[in-house]
This record gives C-alpha cells, structure tokens and sequence, in this order.
C-alpha cells in the first residue's frame, strides 16, 4: 500500500517560499522546517519546499526551462511497491535506503518525471492515515 505524502517543490531559498506559502494559504510553515526543507500541512499531504543549488526558475510555458517538482509516497512494503512500479513502466534512478530499508527510493514515471518511493522509520499505518513520529 502506499499513500501520498509530500508534494515538493525546488527552490533557492525553502523558508522564503514557505513563508510566502504560508502567506497565501493562511497555514503555518510546520515546525523543524530548515533552510534545506521546509514544509507546510494540508491534512495528511504536505507541501514541502527543498533547497536545489544553481536553482534555474520555470519560464512556464518555455520547455526550456520546465516546471520542477516530485511527490514522495510513503510505503509500507517498499520491495513489493518496487515491483509493481516498475512492472508499471517506472525506472528506479536511486537507492537512498539504509540496511535496514528506511529511507527513500527515487524513481522516473515513463515520461521522466520524479517522484519518490519513502519508508520512514516510525510511522505507524493505520484506517484514519499515517502516524508520523514526534520529533524532539
């Protein structure tokens, strides 16, 4: 099973963005948000904003220069969603999980866009959602 967790978005500066986000959706950047991820909550969805370096902005509608993003589903059984992924037409571009199998999974969907296959240490699954861990 897997649910979609973050929308995210490249930036140069992730708390500028999450401020004027914050601004215009009358949400609160969420809590532990740095300057390489920030974030704000809509529910159990997160709009996320990560710090890319030599960041080139969109000149939408200019191919040239296109829209940038990637979603990040997080997995209860990331082995078993890899293969129905792939079986689908996804290709994996890069392992990011520990020996353990936390961490992250980066895929293109047949068109080339990114997105992210996640298992997070300390999320617990259950019928109104996902539970995230407390962070200090």
């Amino acid at each position: 099973m897997l649910r979609l967790t973050d929308f995210i978005i490249d930036c140069p500066d992730t708390m500028k963005l999450a401020a004027f986000y914050s601004q215009v959706t009358g949400l609160p950047v969420k809590e532990g948000s740095t300057e390489d991820w920030a974030g704000i909550k809509f529910g159990d969805i997160e709009l996320a904003f990560v710090q890319v370096e030599d960041y080139r902005a969109p000149q939408w509608p200019d191919s040239e220069h296109p829209k940038q993003f990637h979603l990040d589903f997080e997995v209860d059984d990331i082995e078993a969603e890899q293969r129905r992924i792939l079986a689908l037409g996804a290709t994996l571009q890069r392992d990011c999980t520990d020996p353990d199998g936390y961490g992250f999974r980066v895929y293109t969907d047949p068109v080339g866009h990114p997105f992210c296959l996640c298992r997070n240490k300390g999320v617990i699954w259950t019928e109104q959602g996902l539970v995230w861990p407390k962070r200090d």
